[in-house]
Parts: structure tokens; sequence; C-alpha cells
């Protein structure tokens, strides 16, 4: 298997899903903003890459994607899980801030999947999925509701464009905070995202919402 990728390797989700993967013996590739963030986080018993690159910066998250396909191949999977989560009500954050929660909410999820999409239409399989959140917007959370509405729509267009050629486009929409020990532990979270992988093509599913319950 040539492995998976997961863009927002921090505690929390991203290392959750990476060991998740890890556990079916699959190489993993863990790209975070900083090296700190990856410092202990390689899951063992399986090949691990650990590189860093702003989700925001086009040319170091292609050059990442390229890294990790050099070693280890074109992805089976790629997992976007970079967010702001930041609390921000209507009028509160001037515009050059709402640009840049933008830019790692939705348009880093943009850049990665139209950088290995198309190679892995080509191939005819392969997995993208996007971590979603706030199901309901909410006006304490203006720029969070905002991005993860743009995830949602961006799951849907990628679907259009490559969902026919055999890449699995989905997001997992988590809705509410994430913590270990309890109803939104990290490691019940990376569950969805294996099933989503390996789930059959009549079954795919476009989004898996995980209310805690």
């Amino acid at each position: 298997m040539a492995g998976a990728v997961v863009i927002g390797a921090g505690p929390g989700i991203g290392q959750a899903v990476a060991r998740r993967f890890a556990r079916e013996s699959m190489p993993v590739t863990l790209i975070a903003r900083g090296a700190g963030t990856l410092k202990g986080a390689e899951p063992g018993g399986v090949p691990v890459l650990a590189l860093t690159a702003d989700s925001t910066d086009e040319v170091a998250l292609r050059a990442a994607l390229d890294r990790a396909a050099d070693e280890f191949g074109l992805p089976d999977v790629v997992v976007y899980n970079a967010a702001i989560i930041q609390a921000d009500r209507p009028g509160e954050l001037p515009a050059r801030a709402h640009l840049d929660a933008w830019a790692v909410n939705v348009v880093g999820a943009l850049t990665a999947a139209g950088h290995v999409a198309p190679a892995m239409a080509r191939r005819g399989s392969g997995s993208i999925l996007i971590t979603g959140g706030m199901p309901q917007p909410k006006a304490a959370y203006v720029s969070l509701s905002l991005g993860k509405a743009g995830v949602r729509t961006l799951v849907s267009l990628l679907d259009q464009e490559y969902g026919a050629a055999g890449v699995h486009v989905a997001g997992v929409t988590v809705a509410g905070a994430v913590a270990p020990g309890t109803a939104f532990d990290p490691d019940d979270i990376a569950e969805h995202y294996w099933r989503l992988h390996t789930q059959p093509r009549e079954q795919w599913e476009h989004e898996v919402v995980h209310e805690g319950s």
C-alpha cells in the first residue's frame, strides 16, 4: 500500500487518524506547520515520514506532497485536518484575519486535493477526507462556521470532479470539542476516516457527522 498522508497532524484528530491507518500497516506521512507538533507523534510499527509545511503555503504544501509520493508512492488516502479554531462574532475580526482563517480552513484543502486527485483519478482509486465541523453555523464562531460550510461545499465539488473516476471524497463533521476520554475522543473519531476509506464504492458516503452519542 502507498499509504496515508495526514495534513494537520497535530495532537487530537490528526495524530489519532495517523495511528488508525498505521494499525493497518500503512506507511504514514505526517505534515504539520511546526516541527514541534511532530515531535514524538510518529506511530510505531510502520514507515513514517514527518514533514513541515504550512497549509497556506502552496509551494511548501505541494512540495511536501511530492516528497511523500517520492517516498511511498501516490497516497491511497489524503486526510486534510488543518483548521483555525477561534471564537469570533460578526464584525469582530478584521478582513485580513478572515482571509487567513479561510486560507487554512478551505484553500489548503483545495490545494492538497487539486495536487493529488488527478493522479488518483488516473489510477482509478483513492480517498480524500476532510475534517469538517459546525453542522449548524454559530454566531459565536463566524470564521469557523464559514470555513466549515466551505469545506462541505468543497467536498461536493471535488466529488463532482473526481468521484466518477474512483476518488472517494468525504468529510468528517465533528460536532463538539475534541478531547480524549470524552464523547469526542479523537481515537473514536478516527474510526470514521478508516471506515470511509474502506467503503465499497456502491456504499460511499460523503459526510459523516460525529455527534458524540
